[in-house]
């Protein structure tokens, strides 16, 4: 899994801190809205091709860790 800083970052430069895929402008919250609304991950890598298929797995990963924690 890639580390945290290679996944997302937040820039108060860039969409005025918005967590965002680095390398991009494309909101990590993007992500979940595509899963949420039923759409497949490869839909969301059609539609923002600066979104590696390898850091939108980790962001998946992480935000299932994320959850592990809370949960525990």
């Amino acid at each position: 899994m890639l580390p945290l800083p290679s996944v997302i970052h937040r820039d108060p430069e860039i969409l005025g801190g918005t967590p965002v895929f680095v390398g991009t402008r494309v909101p990590a919250q993007a992500l979940i809205d595509y899963l949420k609304g039923g759409h497949p991950l490869d839909e969301f890598l059609d539609d923002f091709p600066s979104v590696s298929r390898e850091q939108a797995i980790a962001a998946l990963e992480l935000a299932r860790e994320a959850l592990h924690r809370a949960a525990a």
